[in-house]
């Protein structure tokens, strides 16, 4: 599930690929920036913020946009994803209809599917992508007292639809959002100004990604088996670990919701 931590993942395996590196060919299946042609730009860096993930470049020398730094930005949403390959690989990870953008160096090729927003803007210009977001759980900004000021903000919404808005805090996604709801005992439809402590609720939900953060497999159990990660997330009609109760689905939102009624219990 590519929420804040996936993304965080994914930015470290691009650094890891390509920062420090120029360029020898690129290709956009995109629209918006089919024409754009980065060969001979050198990859500064890559980070996350939130789900978005920022690849920071330099244009060469001769270049029009030389002398500013720039940054590709792309969005995984639900289901894009970036993979590197050596050159010469097969490129085996999709299929090849799915392919939205290649960068390649002498040492690497990276392919990111099924992509969302992708974008070439000036790094000063980054704000105008990603400066609604609220802070970011697992970046330098994350200030829990801020994002607390913000889900406060919207006192007769649901938790739970609260907690996947991006601009209260950044990196949410609904897996968190069922297990930190979960294991603090809070119904999904609970409004947020009856949430009894959004501090214990942001502060765990930061602890959970942090967690998760440098590997692939999320786990809120603490266990690594499979079928044993997740508390509700994923496992309707099962019993509840901690008191046995059918676990229940429903949407709120644009969402699907997994709960314990029991655990949770549900004062809509």
């Amino acid at each position: 599930m590519p929420e804040g931590d996936t993304v965080w993942n994914s930015a470290r395996v691009l650094q890891r690929a390509l920062a420090g590196a120029r360029l020898t060919g690129s290709e956009f299946r995109m629209p918006q920036l089919a024409t754009t042609d980065l060969t001979g730009w050198t990859v500064r860096e890559s980070a996350s913020r939130g789900k978005h993930l920022l690849l920071r470049l330099t244009a060469p020398a001769g270049h029009a946009g030389s002398g500013r730094d720039w940054t590709l930005h792309s969005h995984l949403r639900m289901d894009g994803v970036w993979r590197v390959y050596a050159p010469g690989e097969r490129w085996a990870a999709r299929p090849a209809h799915l392919i939205r953008a290649v960068l390649r160096s002498s040492g690497a090729v990276a392919v990111g599917y099924h992509l969302h927003d992708l974008a070439l803007v000036p790094t000063a210009e980054e704000e105008s992508l990603v400066g609604h977001l609220g802070p970011d759980l697992l970046g330098p900004d994350w200030d829990p007292d801020e994002a607390v000021r913000r889900l406060a903000a919207h006192p007769d919404e649901t938790i739970g639809e609260a907690l996947l808005d991006q601009r209260n805090l950044a990196g949410v996604g609904n897996l968190y959002k069922c297990e930190v709801l979960f294991l603090r005992g809070i119904s999904p439809w609970t409004p947020v100004r009856a949430v009894p402590d959004l501090a214990g609720v942001v502060t765990l939900a930061q602890r959970l990604l942090a967690a998760n953060r440098g590997r692939w497999a999320q786990s809120t159990t603490g266990s690594l088996h499979r079928g044993a990660t997740s508390y509700v997330y994923g496992r309707p009609a099962q019993p509840c670990r901690r008191c046995g109760t059918a676990i229940r689905k429903e949407e709120l939102g644009e969402r699907v919701t997994y709960w314990c009624p029991s655990c949770q219990p549900d004062r809509r």
